[in-house]
């Protein structure tokens, strides 16, 4: 079955054609560089999901509001922002290895700051840590998912992500279990006990100890961050370069355009797309408290089936997508969303709660298979390319703020109409945009 999309539209979205079928996912003697990068996904996803777990804990420690607490992601998603463009030229000139070891010490370094910050006991501290730790992960999701995405053919660049990708998940919940026990004390005074301690002036040293237990975690991370540093310098990487643009599309390598409409629309809809992600899960708690009456222990742990749910759908795509085309699989999950999202907002209660919960597993191939499609066809300026699907991530913050304001004002199940737009958006593009048209990255003398 054929669907046209005018235009701009698919040659064939049902399934895909022969040669995408037969591609091989890891060619022979690059299997040891896949691994050793595969590892980053599960890496970066630790660092990335404590955050949320340093908000609450900052707020007790440091006995700040939410809003002064929302620091540690403004300078976590400025990180990512700053410094995405930079990696790539770094990249550009001296390789995929040196921008990921480059991304690995500067990760090591940031962990290895919260011990001096909590020492000294100043939060101002802790967030130029935040912003160091996220300049690293900038680098590595700039080479890493770029690295992938150029390892093998073209034609099986979307199921390569997704497979890497689908270790992403697993640290994210492994960094809830991090949290969860090593740094969460469960210790919950009363007022009259803050007061005692207070008068006792045993209440300063009760919260620099709640600021100490974030120190063991963070100076563990660091030192796998530079052990694995290490192994990748030991690793030796395939020279990619331009070699897809020379496979694909016959057109000498300085003769491709950054903004090509293919890439250009991928950049707008991963934007779309990691705030749809971000917004969902920061808002998921207090929906399901609100609309349950639960507490936040329960709701906790449906956050929880929410990060498995997205971890099965990463997995199951990297098989699936050897039998239906990536780009119609993208435009199905964002409709199927669109309607939990939907009727989340309209049925709160337990069966929003679900739908909720379920959307995870369909936006789970979202990130991967956007940044995959927008790479097609970058040839040399693939880096420069992923550098700014990267710095898309900058949605996850802005978008949710528009949730967040969105909550205050009508509810937190109307929030949820924001995602809603999103997965509109990425279907869009999907079936639209997400197609390098033949020759259109060519430049004429």
């Amino acid at each position: 079955m054929s669907i046209s999309a005018g235009p701009v539209g698919a040659r064939n979205v049902s399934s895909p054609n022969d040669e995408d079928i037969e591609a091989a996912l890891i060619p022979t003697g690059r299997m040891l560089p896949f691994l050793v990068v595969t590892v980053l996904f599960f890496l970066w996803a630790i660092p990335n999901n404590l955050n949320d777990i340093l908000i609450r804990q900052f707020m007790k420690s440091f006995n700040i509001n939410r809003s002064s607490a929302a620091g540690v992601q403004i300078w976590f998603y400025l990180g990512y922002f700053a410094l995405a463009f930079p990696a790539a030229q770094l990249m550009r000139r001296f390789g995929y290895k040196t921008g990921i070891v480059t991304g690995l010490c500067l990760l090591g370094s940031g962990c290895w700051l919260f011990y001096p910050a909590a020492q000294a006991g100043l939060y101002t501290f802790f967030l130029v840590a935040q912003f160091v730790i996220a300049s690293g992960l900038s680098f590595l999701e700039t080479g890493s998912n770029s690295f992938i995405a150029q390892l093998g053919p073209a034609g099986s660049s979307e199921r390569r992500l997704n497979l890497s990708q689908a270790f992403n998940p697993l640290g994210s919940i492994t960094a809830g279990l991090i949290g969860t026990v090593f740094i969460f004390s469960g210790i919950k005074l009363s007022d009259a006990q803050i007061a005692s301690m207070q008068a006792a002036g045993t209440y300063q040293a009760y919260l620099h100890s709640e600021t100490l237990r974030v120190v063991a975690p963070y100076l563990v991370l660091g030192a796998v961050a530079f052990f694995w540093a290490f192994l990748i310098l030991m690793t030796k990487f395939p020279v990619l370069g331009g070699e897809e643009v020379a496979v694909d599309m016959d057109v000498p390598v300085e003769h491709v355009r950054l903004f090509q409409p293919h890439f250009v629309f991928a950049v707008i809809a991963q934007f779309l797309y990691v705030g749809a992600q971000v917004g969902t899960w920061s808002y998921f708690i207090p929906y399901v408290e609100s609309a349950t009456g639960v507490g936040d222990k329960a709701a906790g742990y449906m956050l929880t089936g929410t990060l498995a749910a997205f971890a099965v759908g990463r997995f199951s795509s990297a098989w699936l997508m050897r039998h239906f085309h990536a780009r119609l699989m993208l435009v199905l999950y964002s409709i199927i969303n669109v309607v939990l999202a939907l009727v989340a907002v309209v049925h709160p209660g337990w069966v929003g709660v679900g739908c909720l919960l379920t959307t995870s597993l369909f936006m789970s191939i979202m990130f991967p298979t956007i940044f995959a499609l927008g790479l097609k066809g970058m040839g040399e300026k693939t880096k420069t390319a992923g550098s700014l699907l990267v710095m898309a991530i900058l949605g996850g913050a802005v978008l949710t703020k528009m949730m967040g304001i969105l909550s205050d004002r009508a509810g937190n199940q109307i929030a949820y109409l924001v995602p809603v737009a999103c997965y509109i958006g990425v279907a869009l593009y999907g079936w639209l945009f997400a197609e390098a048209k033949p020759g259109e990255g060519q430049i004429t003398a």
